[in-house]
C-alpha cells in the first residue's frame, strides 16, 4: 500500500471492507445515509401539504402512532 492513495482507492478499499465486516445489504444501508438525494422538497411539500392543516397533520400524526401500538 502507498502512502499516498487518492479517494477512489481508499473508496474501494472502505466498501470493500463493509461488505466484509458487515455484509452487502448493510453497507448498502450505511452509504445511502450519505446521498443528497434528488428533488425539491420545499417545493414538493407545497404540494401535498397544500391541503392539509397543522391540526389535521397532527391528527394523522396520533392516529397512526395508535394503529401502530395497536398491532
Amino acid at each position: 500500500m502507498s502512502a499516498f492513495q487518492s479517494l477512489q482507492e481508499i473508496n474501494s478499499q472502505a466498501i470493500a471492507i463493509l461488505c466484509k465486516e458487515i455484509g452487502i445489504a448493510n453497507t448498502l444501508r450505511f452509504i445511502r445515509q450519505f446521498s443528497n438525494g434528488h428533488g425539491n422538497y420545499t417545493e414538493e411539500r407545497g404540494t401535498f401539504l397544500k391541503e392539509k392543516s397543522l391540526e389535521g397533520i397532527m391528527a394523522e400524526i396520533i392516529q397512526n402512532r395508535k394503529v401502530k401500538k395497536a398491532s
